[in-house]
């Protein structure tokens, strides 16, 4: 997502390198480019216009930092306007003292609205929060049902009286049971429509008015860009709602949703899907958004999806196993499957500052060697997992391996190379030695000779064109922010 926002904005920091400072003359040319990036994203034009203007202002009021280059200036300037305009700060869902909190989901249909109750449901849970999912779309063919399978996926119950009910009862009736049951939160899906109208405001608004909820959050689709913030608008206007929740941001979204809904519509983004999986669903953070857009990672998302899935006491094992060089084949694939219930390995790596880079093919060409090394793993009886070494010795068993998993026997010969040379590394880890990191990196392979390190993202490898790498990132003024 963003990356052709992300690439138009480069060019603009392009206008401001090798300048000894911000002047009225140099800083136009960068703004050309920053207002054809927003408009090429689908950004509100009035938001565009305000953005520049805005940016404009700082940057000829802001004396150069000794050791800051301008066009380092430059980008610290427009993340800071980026963050304000997206709203700041994270507006969490509303909790009330006596419960239920009531959480009214409302959309257009094909914005994901149904998946998105259950997202927000399951998100609930992980803070342990207690919920009910009530299904008032009696229109939609199958609306009910795809709401009961996603509540038994989750585990979460779900309300309904059939199709044939009034919405507006399913509604009040659906919280009287929350109520009964003592559950923290109920969600109540409503029914959307191809485009608005009367008829879809009007029973949204006696459901409102039923219920009194304490949330109204709108779904919209990310890539509609600016007309999602046109929508959350409208149905502000109309229902009144408290935020939006941005679905399909892991798409070919441009940007203009993100940034054109709180500006547009006075109301904050409160949640993105960026996914299909029921699992994909984050809290909105505009300076993690800002991070992302001008290519600088998103560390705290990736640290806080690492937490969810990793068990601090499997950690310490883990941790122990790979510094006293114990660490198995067994362990490994325990990490990799791990690193795959994070999400994909390209969405993992545009969260690491300067690893949103990797093209497609090389984001591809690593995601193949993981499927290879798991197949690999899973060829091999229980004794050489815990054993790597029998494997060095003993081509049948290599043989045997390649052709259950459908390969050839220099890939086996391959990982269980790159596997002893990453083990070693560890071992003078734990003696206190430091060595090159070069060479931890085969196991991911064909990502540019600079993927992670690691299972378990231990370390960072720089491979044979580490220096230039750094050189690179340093002339792009990342580091500096």
């Amino acid at each position: 997502m963003f990356d052709a926002l992300a690439e138009r904005l480069e060019d603009a920091w392009k206008k401001l390198r090798g300048q000894d400072k911000i002047s009225q003359s140099n800083i136009q040319e960068a703004l050309k480019e920053v207002r054809r990036a927003l408009l090429s994203a689908d950004v509100n034009l009035q938001v565009v216009k305000d953005f520049v203007a805005d940016v404009e202002t700082k940057a000829q009021g802001a004396e150069v930092l000794s050791g800051v280059r301008p066009d380092q200036q430059f980008i610290k300037i427009v993340y800071d306007e980026l963050v304000q305009v997206m709203g700041e700060t994270n507006i969490p869902l509303a909790q009330v003292d006596t419960a239920p909190t009531i959480v009214l989901m409302a959309g257009l249909q094909g914005t994901g609205k149904t998946t998105a109750t259950a997202k927000l449901a399951l998100h609930l849970q992980k803070q342990n929060r207690t919920c009910l999912l009530v299904a008032t779309d009696v229109y939609r063919p199958a609306a009910i049902d795809q709401l009961v399978t996603l509540g038994q996926q989750i585990n979460v119950p779900v309300f309904e009286l059939g199709a044939d009910a009034d919405p507006v009862e399913i509604a009040r009736q659906g919280v009287a049971r929350a109520k009964e049951t003592g559950v923290d939160t109920v969600i109540i899906d409503t029914a959307g429509r191809l485009q608005i109208d009367q008829d879809m405001m009007g029973e949204l608004a006696r459901i409102k008015q039923t219920v009194q909820p304490h949330e109204t959050l709108l779904v919209v689709d990310s890539m509609t860009g600016q007309e999602a913030a046109n929508l959350t608008r409208t149905f502000h206007d109309q229902i009144g709602i408290t935020g939006a929740i941005l679905t399909k941001l892991d798409g070919d979204t441009r940007g203009g949703a993100a940034l054109s809904v709180r500006r547009v519509s006075g109301q904050p983004i409160k949640f993105v899907g960026v996914g299909e999986k029921v699992e994909a669903l984050q809290p909105f953070y505009p300076d993690r958004m800002a991070s992302r857009i001008l290519g600088m990672g998103d560390v705290l998302t990736l640290v806080e999806k690492a937490q969810e899935e990793i068990d601090l006491a499997d950690a310490e094992k883990m941790q122990e196993k790979m510094l006293t060089a114990k660490f198995d084949f067994s362990d490994f694939l325990k990490q990799m499957r791990l690193l795959k219930n994070m999400g994909s390995l390209g969405g993992l790596m545009k969260m690491i500052p300067g690893m949103g880079k990797l093209s497609a093919d090389q984001l591809q060409q690593g995601e193949t060697k993981l499927k290879q090394s798991e197949a690999l793993i899973n060829s091999m009886t229980a004794e050489e997992r815990r054993n790597p070494d029998l494997l060095a010795s003993s081509p049948s068993r290599r043989r045997r391996i390649a052709r259950g998993a459908g390969y050839t026997e220099r890939d086996v010969t391959n990982l269980v190379s790159e596997f002893t040379k990453m083990r070693n590394l560890m071992q003078q880890m734990s003696r206190g030695q430091m060595p090159g990191m070069a060479g931890m990196g085969g196991m991911f392979g064909g990502m540019g000779g600079n993927p992670p390190s690691q299972p378990g993202w231990r370390g960072y490898s720089g491979g044979a064109s580490s220096k230039k790498k750094k050189k690179e990132k340093k002339k792009k003024g990342f580091g500096q922010l």
